[in-house]
């Protein structure tokens, strides 16, 4: 494969400490690479130096003197008084960009909504991130480096950017960088993973579940240094193995190795026996939304909202930016009244709320860590054990010398964290949780994860983030047009419903009947089941047919070459960790032997998923 871009022996340094020691990286053509790593580790500095933007105190960024280069960055450097139309595509006439079927799929996926002549400055942060979006996409780049590119997106917005750069960065067809703490979106883009730690960058083949199966190895293998973040992944492993269809369209020799590694490993979490102790502290009443409306001025939010919430439900709330998600959580909390209907409570709900604005840490600004949980209860218990505020806190990814910094002076990251450990500390029995996972990087993610699977309540969150919807939820709901319902099928669910409400196909009625929307419980034979098809769409092919058969019988041979394949560059690893490393010419040619296998294994794996998909 073709060089684009690379690094050689990078070193950058602030003055306190070191970032980067001596690190060497490089894209090909085809490469789709995510870079994780805990916030503050480098992954934005990595991607400013590959991208010029930031200059290595030593070492060197090379680039292919042809290669054109785009980047997205966290903050926009959009001119306030242009339109939206003329900073995504200049002063271009009309009939130009028009007729680009590239451009016309941009603008329909990211900026459809706004005004095309609406002033930059006038739109909002979500706007402005969007339209930035839109202008890197429409150029014509080899590579594009992108800097949390889902943040401000939502969950429709963030299917359509993974398509398009699946789509138009292919497997031979220029390079793709991206920073992002959104694990799905990793998974689905994304064919390596480089992670940042330790002033390193090391690579990993493969999304968020593959980087996953090859930490945690790497981590086992390590065993005493890393004992606590390796029990953490190899639970993320469990979800990864046991939790959405998707994940699980693996092949069998990997879905074997997984299974090895989580063997002794319990599910994330105990249903019955969370249900049963959220039940004795809640009783059996919780909240009951009862044929609820909510209007500001002529606009009408809700329709005839039913909800009815019971004890220890773990519910995720999906819906577009300004479908009224908040607004439904309000009416939940209390903070919002009903224009018509009302809003039941239980007597012994104790309901706290994570919200986007840090409101816990409003009051505390100029106090301490450590002066914060010195007001806070002694002791609490997780997974039967007591631990500290300090102990929960250190759980939590703060380092003890955090402990003396002002609430102020905290990064996001962290404000967060604490923000979380004070609403757990109130010892809420009812939980909401608004868009929790902004300022977090994966490693923290996962422990908040960790944390909420052991939480005894009843928990309602509302994010952008389908890999925590999925992992912290056991069921989820929709807004559609103002109204509530119910979506077993969960994200996918949602977002062919809204396809489908788009093109006006059947299946984008509401839920219930009589003009309400009724939220039913799973299981129920409520509209919404009929709405999730039962059908075998999307190409696949029809069970028991002779193609099905013979699609079949080709995906299990495949299985057995690319199990044999495994073998083979196993122990070619071993041949050459034992080879003289003196002989450079006898490492070059088992090198290019090991590239050999990995290329016929990749094949073999693109055949193998098309497949997959074909069988349903």
């Amino acid at each position: 494969m073709a060089h684009l871009l690379g690094a050689e022996a990078l070193h950058l340094e602030y003055p306190t400490r070191v970032v980067f020691d001596s690190v060497t990286v490089g894209v090909n053509e085809g490469d789709r690479i995510g870079i994780v790593g805990r916030n503050g580790d480098g992954k934005s500095s990595l991607l400013a130096m590959l991208a010029g933007r930031i200059e290595p105190d030593a070492g060197r960024v090379t680039r292919r003197g042809d290669v054109r280069l785009g980047a997205l960055w966290q903050s926009d450097e959009l001119d306030p008084d242009a339109t939206v139309g003329y900073s995504i595509v200049g002063d271009a006439p009309e009939h130009e960009w028009a007729s680009d079927a590239r451009i016309r799929d941009v603008i329909g996926g990211l900026v459809s909504d706004i005004p095309w002549d609406a002033r930059i400055g006038a739109l909002s942060g979500g706007q402005r991130r969007r339209t930035a979006l839109a202008k890197l996409l429409v150029g014509d780049w080899d590579v594009i480096a992108l800097d949390e590119p889902t943040n401000h997106l939502d969950v429709e917005g963030i299917a359509w950017l993974a398509e398009h750069l699946k789509r138009r960065w292919s497997k031979n067809a220029g390079g793709l960088l991206v920073v992002t703490h959104d694990r799905w979106f990793l998974d689905e883009v994304c064919t390596a993973t480089w992670e940042v730690h330790d002033r390193i960058v090391e690579p990993f083949d493969g999304g968020y579940a593959a980087y996953v199966l090859q930490r945690v190895e790497r981590d086992r293998q390590a065993a005493v240094a890393e004992a606590k973040r390796q029990n953490l992944m190899k639970k993320e492993l469990a979800w990864l193995r046991r939790g959405a269809p998707a994940r699980t369209s693996k092949p069998k020799f990997r879905i074997d190795a997984a299974n090895q590694l989580i063997s002794d490993v319990p599910p994330p979490r105990n249903p019955i026996e969370l249900t049963r102790m959220a039940t004795a502290r809640l009783g059996k009443d919780v909240v009951d939304v009862l044929e609820a409306s909510v209007a500001f001025g002529d606009r009408e939010i809700l329709k005839d909202v039913t909800w009815r919430i019971g004890p220890g439900e773990r519910t995720g709330i999906l819906g577009a930016n300004g479908a009224g998600k908040s607004t439904l959580l309000g009416l939940v909390a209390g903070t919002v009244e009903p224009s018509a209907g009302r809003v039941k409570r239980g007597k012994t709900v104790r309901l706290a709320v994570l919200d986007q604005q840090f409101s816990q840490l409003a009051q505390i600004e100029d106090d301490r860590v450590r002066e914060v949980l010195a007001r806070q209860k002694t002791l609490v218990e997780v997974e039967g054990k007591e631990l500290t505020p300090a102990q929960l806190l250190e759980r939590l990814g703060f380092a003890r010398e955090h402990l003396s910094a002002r609430v102020g002076d905290l990064s996001g990251g962290q404000r967060r964290r604490l923000q979380l450990l004070l609403v757990l500390l109130s010892e809420p029995n009812v939980m909401i949780l608004d868009e929790p996972t902004n300022d977090l990087d994966v490693d923290m993610l996962a422990a908040m994860e960790d944390l909420l699977d052991s939480w005894p309540g009843t928990l309602l969150v509302v994010s952008h983030d389908r890999y925590l919807l999925e992992r912290v939820t056991d069921q989820q709901y929709a807004i559609l047009d103002g109204r509530l319902r119910h979506v077993p099928g969960g994200v996918d669910e949602y977002l062919r419903l809204r396809a489908d409400s788009e093109t006006g196909r059947p299946g984008d009625a509401d839920a219930g009947g009589g003009g309400q929307s009724v939220a039913a419980a799973p299981g129920s034979g409520s509209a919404s089941d009929a709405a999730s098809g039962s059908g075998t769409g999307g190409g696949c092919l029809k069970p028991g047919s002779a193609e099905h058969r013979a699609a079949g019988k080709e995906a299990a041979a495949i299985e057995r070459k690319m199990e044999r394949l495994e073998q083979q560059v196993a122990a070619l690893q071993e041949e050459m960790a034992a080879h003289d490393p003196a002989d450079f010419e006898g490492l070059a040619a088992l090198g290019a032997r090991q590239e050999k296998l990995r290329a016929d294994q990749e094949k073999l794996e693109e055949r193998w998923l098309e497949l997959a998909e074909r069988l349903g």
